[in-house]
């Protein structure tokens, strides 16, 4: 646990309680670390301890282990021995649904369900997450500036005889030194033929001539995250290469230019795959376009054929397109983290687009 709630953000839980009425949902139980973090300020650490923030329309309770000690006036402790229904009970509207999010250990919700009829509350704070205010934006686009530079310096690492896990072992220092206090994902440093595999793991191969170079990087800082990839070649590219990174470079910017308030994500998704099918790789294009981004690396929302859903001014989210042909063994992947604004969107990253020959 790091420090204690002393007030709650008070306009982040009106739009929790907006969701709620708009629900019909009286209470709600979120047991999320991270999501009582994104309305408190503050981190809880719970292992397997239970960790809940009960909100309801006119009050908030925070339940706490007491080997957690905290400065909030509204906690409420319990022991290891106790019985968390007898503990969360008194607090409860024993006659109302109540909203639980879906990282509520099953150990504990099981119990509560013998006393209150529990439904998923989990897009009440999900979609409030998904809509970032003044502050979170600031800083995400902080934390996407520090990535531009900590690409730049990346890419100075590349020399002949390097390996990918001696690459990837001095990314974590670079991204210190430029104020950053940590990885938001494990970092992927892909050469040649691994580029092809979208998740690759740094490992031992050693880059040669032609190979192409993904570095699919993120940070954090001020406790937002980053995250953006950037294909580049070593000496030299290969005519099928060339044509792959240029469509895969349309696929992201086209997708990009249609960006404003109010269009379904998975017509974002279409532009982007339709390109790509187009051009001949459809089948190489295994994944999504994008994901949500804020507190965690992943957050709830994606840029995916399955999501009807419409843009709203404040999402931020990756527009990451790729193809992986295992065929000739040549991976591109270009991604940016773009924030919907009413009339367009900004673009969160800076680093060039432009096809880069590492000599």
């Amino acid at each position: 646990m790091v420090g204690g709630i002393n007030m709650l953000n008070s306009k982040r839980v009106e739009k929790v309680r907006a969701l709620m009425r708009e629900k019909d949902l009286k209470q709600v139980l979120i047991c999320d670390p991270v999501s009582i973090f994104y309305l408190s300020g503050q981190m809880y650490y719970p292992g397997e301890r239970f960790l809940g923030l009960l909100i309801n329309h006119n009050e908030y309770h925070l339940f706490l282990n007491e080997l957690f000690p905290s400065s909030e006036e509204n906690k409420v402790y319990f022991s290891d021995s106790d019985n968390l229904n007898e503990v969360l009970k008194p607090y409860l509207l024993l006659d109302e649904k109540l909203g639980v999010d879906k990282n509520m250990m099953a150990r504990f919700l099981l119990p509560l369900q013998e006393i209150v009829t529990c439904v998923n509350g989990s897009y009440v704070v999900d979609e409030a997450r998904a809509v970032k205010d003044e502050d979170e934006i600031k800083k995400m686009k902080e934390a996407s500036l520090v990535n531009d530079k900590a690409m730049a310096i990346f890419k100075t690492l590349i020399k002949e005889g390097v390996s990918e896990k001696e690459v990837a072992d001095k990314l974590l220092a670079i991204y210190q030194d430029l104020g950053a206090s940590d990885f938001s994902f494990e970092p992927i440093v892909a050469f040649g033929k691994n580029a092809a595999d979208p998740h690759h793991i740094p490992d031992d191969t050693i880059l040669k001539e032609g190979d192409a170079i993904i570095f699919d990087v993120g940070c954090v800082l001020n406790g937002y995250c980053s995250d953006m990839t950037r294909t580049f070649f070593y000496k030299s590219v290969s005519e099928k290469g060339r044509e792959i990174y240029n469509l895969v470079r349309k696929a992201n910017e086209e997708a990009e230019r249609m960006l404003k308030e109010g269009i379904r994500l998975c017509d974002i998704d279409k532009k982007a795959r339709d390109i790509i099918a187009e051009g001949g790789y459809g089948k190489d294009f295994t994944h999504r376009l994008g994901h949500f981004i804020g507190i965690d690396v992943h957050e709830f929302g994606d840029v995916s054929s399955a999501n009807p859903n419409f843009t709203k001014v404040g999402n931020i989210f990756s527009i990451e397109p790729g193809i992986y042909n295992q065929e000739s063994g040549i991976g591109v992947r270009i991604e940016d983290l773009v924030l919907i604004e009413k009339d367009g969107a900004s673009i969160l990253n800076n680093y060039s687009h432009e096809l880069e020959i590492i000599e």
